[in-house]
């Protein structure tokens, strides 16, 4: 299924958790459950398993997971009850009328095994005999252009959102894209190429399944493997991706053809978008689109009709038969991630419906299972926090009085979302028909396309949310300078309703903290108060946060997460920044509370013990050594453990908390402790 593009400035939070109905809200979990523990390991050794080890064993991995954490636990409660709903709805389509049929219909279609078994790959057809049709550039143009409007994002990908010089207004922003591995090393690093190899089997045999002989398969393989290897050598690398200013290119149309005359940019933007004249852009990542420009202009037709034909049937795979399906799985999901089976089909069309009508699922999700009293709550939680953070940059010995004051104005204006949009999204517009699977999810990928392209020449709507309630993660955007916390993440063991602040602030506290922090990080920190992308920092302000920040780049770069495999504090220093202040901030704004209302030991634990239980709480996952490569390549958090054993030691309470000296392994100089925020 098409994965739309997704502006990449968002700052993720989480990676899953769900709320409970409200009838068990309010009787629910008031302490930290002991059972997490494993009492049995030294925490002044190794606090992660100290802290989840009991969990841990209690949750071993099954085979629809690559990695299965306390998150993905509340994410299966929340599926449930997504399915309770969206179920109900299915079992009545006929009577039903606007957003409820639509959910039902969808997930009647997407359920409907026997009806895509049956099809198989006529779905597809037309557009397979279109691609093989092809016979001349014009035709190829014309397709690169449709399928960036339905199915997927063949060379490179476009986008729509806040302009990073003036976030008022929105931009037309093109993307580096165009290849079936998730990272360009896939391609050029000889680590990787038993999955290298495999992928060329795969996509082989993916077109045979797709009705081509063994040897023309074996010939498109091979020039798909050419097209995606040129531009992979091409493309940025993620440490790379992760600064704004190398990846925002502000230029006219007619600039970017006279830069990159390989490729008729005018002719393109005119296409895409035919009501909206675009004049200006961001050219992205600009080495690569004129670089990719060159392989696209270069490449013979019959390259060219393999490449697309490969992007059709690797976008449609999983919205076809079982046998396409499941051969889609077995690299995707068994090979890159270690899984072992698919999860349940009812499942995977659970997070197909709530994917395509986020809000209109949302709407059910929120009226049955989020109580407003947790909106309220969280809301006054936000502003403490906030003000602690504030109290905390008056502090700072390293900042000057001048960049102090523009720090707490951008404090002062982060928008703060809490569980739900205010004004819901209109899906009247979009046709759910009783086809194909795959009719609609193309159909929904043009009308997603659409209501993204109509926001040209509009101003920004800062109300418009970026995530659907019942996501279970949260999130800040430096070009809105917003924080959002979806209902979904206001529950244990983020947020627990009748808990003491301990662990409270050890949860949902860090994770607030931690979103705030990401608006000063070492990406979030080039945004202003209004979200343009403006240097509001003195020179030697700057110096001081990069020397503090190199501190936890050198730190996670020591630590082995696997044989020989070392993580990548460069990739994940923002992410590092946001736990380091989160858990500050929040422990800070623990303090202030308690001085208010005084709280004693808990199950043998101080409150300072119990904030930091139940933050390691939080990571608690058991992952498969696939996993663990893929995502140290590709992710910019840091895995579960060392957000527990890597962050910790770089806080100051900690230590204090439990006691640990110089003498325990947990132990960490003062002068190599990162303190930032």
């Amino acid at each position: 299924m098409k994965k739309l593009f997704l502006v990449p400035l968002i700052a993720f939070a989480v990676w899953g958790t769900a709320c409970k109905p409200k009838q068990q809200v309010e009787t629910n979990l008031k302490t930290l459950d002991l059972a997490n523990l494993d009492t049995t390991a030294d925490l002044k050794q190794n606090f992660y398993q100290y802290a989840c080890g009991g969990w841990m064993a209690a949750h071993p991995l099954t085979g629809e997971y690559s990695r299965y954490g306390a998150f993905d636990k509340l994410g299966e409660d929340n599926q449930e009850q997504l399915k309770s709903l969206i179920e109900g709805l299915a079992a009545n389509v006929k009577k039903a009328k606007g957003e409820a049929r639509q959910i039902g219909l969808l997930f009647n279609i997407a359920m409907d095994s026997a009806k895509r078994n049956q099809q198989g790959i006529t779905p597809i057809e037309e557009e397979l005999n279109e691609i093989r049709g092809i016979e001349n550039r014009g035709q190829v143009f014309d397709l690169l252009v449709k399928m960036h409007l339905e199915t997927g994002n063949p060379f490179f990908a476009f986008y729509v959102a806040s302009d990073p010089d003036n976030s008022k207004a929105n931009l037309f922003q093109l993307y580096q894209a165009g290849t079936g591995l998730p990272d360009r090393d896939y391609y050029l690093e000889s680590g990787h190429k038993a999955i290298f190899d495999a992928y060329k089997a795969h996509v082989q045999r993916m077109f045979q399944l797709c009705g081509n002989t063994e040897e023309e398969a074996i010939a498109k393989t091979r020039q798909v493997i050419d097209i995606e290897t040129a531009l992979a050598k091409l493309q940025y690398d993620r440490v790379s991706l992760r600064d704004p200013h190398k990846n925002y290119n502000r230029m006219t149309v007619e600039e970017l053809c006279q830069a990159i005359p390989e490729f008729d940019w005018k002719a393109y933007t005119k296409a895409i978008s035919p009501d909206f004249e675009v004049k200006e852009l961001s050219a992205g990542q600009i080495d690569f689109m004129k670089g990719m420009a060159k392989v696209y202009a270069n490449a013979d037709l019959d390259a060219l009709k393999a490449y697309f034909e490969w992007n059709l049937i690797n976008g449609a795979a999983s919205c076809l038969s079982d046998e396409l399906t499941e051969a889609n799985f077995d690299f995707y999901g068994k090979v890159m991630s270690g899984q072992t089976e698919m999860k349940p089909r009812w499942k995977r069309c659970v997070s197909a419906v709530n994917g395509m009508l986020g809000e209109a699922v949302g709407k059910m999700y929120v009226e049955k299972y989020f109580p407003a009293s947790a909106k309220e709550r969280i809301s006054k939680l936000v502003e403490n926090i906030r003000l602690t953070m504030g109290e905390r940059m008056a502090a700072n010995t390293w900042m000057s009085d001048e960049t102090k004051a523009k720090g707490q104005a951008k404090l002062d204006a982060i928008l703060v979302k809490v569980g739900y949009p205010d004004k819901w999204r209109d899906y009247s517009s979009l046709e759910i028909k009783d086809d194909s699977y795959w009719a609609n999810v193309k159909r929904h990928s043009r009308f997603e396309t659409e209501d993204m392209l109509s926001k040209l020449g509009k101003p920004v709507d800062r109300d418009e949310w970026q995530m659907s309630p019942q996501t279970v993660n949260a999130y800040y955007n430096p070009t809105t300078n917003e924080i959002c916390f979806p209902a979904a993440i206001l529950q244990p063991p983020f947020f627990y309703p009748n808990g003491d602040d301990a662990i409270n602030y050890g949860g949902i506290g860090v994770v607030i903290a931690h979103e705030l922090t990401h608006g000063f990080d070492d990406k979030g920190r080039l945004y202003d108060k209004d979200g343009n992308l403006n240097d509001w920092w003195n020179e030697q302000d700057a110096k001081n946060f990069e020397a503090r920040a190199q501190l936890l780049v050198d730190h996670f770069d020591r630590i082995e997460v696997f044989p020989g495999l070392m993580a990548n504090g460069s990739l994940t220093l923002g992410e590092n920044i946001a736990d380091n202040g989160g858990l500050n901030i929040s422990f800070a704004a623990l303090q202030k509370a308690l001085q208010e209302k005084p709280e004693g030991n808990i199950d043998g634990f101080t409150p300072a013990q119990r904030f930091f239980l139940s933050y390691a709480t939080l990571w608690a996952s058991n992952i498969r050594d696939e996993e663990i490569q893929r995502l140290t390549m590709l992710d910019v958090h840091s895995l579960g453990k060392w957000r527990v054993n890597g962050t910790l030691p770089h806080v100051d309470a900690f230590f204090e908390a439990f006691g640990i000296t110089e003498n325990d392994p947990m132990w960490l100089a003062p002068e190599k402790r990162a303190h930032i925020w």
